[in-house]
């Protein structure tokens, strides 16, 4: 269990998954608010099946880092002294790591949920870092394309966990209620004020780079769903000059595509993407 200490003094957990057979590319993988690495089994098997390695950190507050950070998990989700620059400075920090460790290979940054707009404040300080881009579960981050309110609301009622809006699969929401390295705390609460603002701001101008976007979201995703996610490619493509932006929205899936039902064609999409973008060596 590898790890590297930040700017502040915490200790960053994270996990490398080789690749079977000879190395096409680099897959860095940020996870969501309130999770951790280690609900990506699948497809990160399906990742380094098809020749990629696979680096995966439990972010600042989160999982692992989280339980050290905090000394148990009772503040599971709180990013701590430096908060969201010094998570996503840690994080920029890992794509160092990785290009270190990897020289010569092509590296793609695949961010779910909080995951993905922390991957969308990481390309716009050093677009030039990153050989392709995918966001999951991803938004707009501007006033009202991401939702703020109540995530579940669409499933609330009688017998309903909270957590209705991960996935249509009833057995994905208990198995995040029951995993002691997860929160159910809402992101504006664990953040706070300030940091929930600095998640806000639109792609920039101009990237300077032929970055290609892949964006994958399902249609009843409550987080900012079809409309917001279409928002995210227009914006990419006329304001940053990205010609290579492709969306595809998964019908009767919620937030997490990846545990989803349609999970295998979801990973099959995102393999055949790549397989243009990052062609195999071998």
């Amino acid at each position: 269990m590898p790890e590297f200490i930040d700017a502040h003094g915490i200790a960053i957990v994270y996990d490398v998954h080789p690749a079977e057979g000879t190395p096409r590319g680099v897959v860095q993988l940020l996870h969501g608010v309130g999770e951790h690495a280690g609900r990506y089994p699948a497809l990160i098997a399906a990742l380094t099946g098809a020749g990629f390695v696979v680096y995966a950190d439990d972010h600042r507050g989160h999982g692992r880092t989280g339980i050290r950070q905090h000394g148990g998990p009772a503040r599971l989700g709180r990013l701590g002294r430096g908060g969201l620059p010094a998570t996503i400075a840690a994080c920029r920090r890992l794509t160092r790591l990785i290009r270190d460790e990897n020289p010569g290979l092509p590296l793609v940054l695949l961010g779910h949920s909080w995951g993905s707009f922390l991957a969308q404040k990481m390309v716009a300080a050093e677009p030039g870092a990153y050989d392709a881009l995918v966001l999951s579960g991803s938004s707009l981050l501007w006033p009202g394309a991401l939702n703020a309110a109540p995530l579940n609301r669409r499933w609330a009622g009688a017998g309903a966990t909270g957590v209705e809006w991960l996935s249509a699969d009833a057995t994905v929401g208990q198995a995040f209620l029951d995993d002691p390295l997860t929160t159910t705390v809402p992101l504006v609460r664990l953040f706070g004020p300030v940091d929930t603002i600095r998640l806000l701001g639109l792609p920039p101008r101009g990237l300077g780079v032929a970055l290609p976007v892949l964006l994958l979201v399902g249609r009843d995703d409550p987080v900012g769903g079809p409309r917001s996610v279409h928002r995210l490619a227009d914006a990419y493509r006329n304001r940053s000059g990205l010609t290579d932006v492709t969306t595809l929205v998964y019908p009767d899936a919620r937030h997490e595509i990846f545990n989803e039902s349609a999970q295998a064609e979801v990973r099959a999409d995102l393999l055949a993407w790549l397989d243009v973008r990052v062609p195999r060596r071998d």
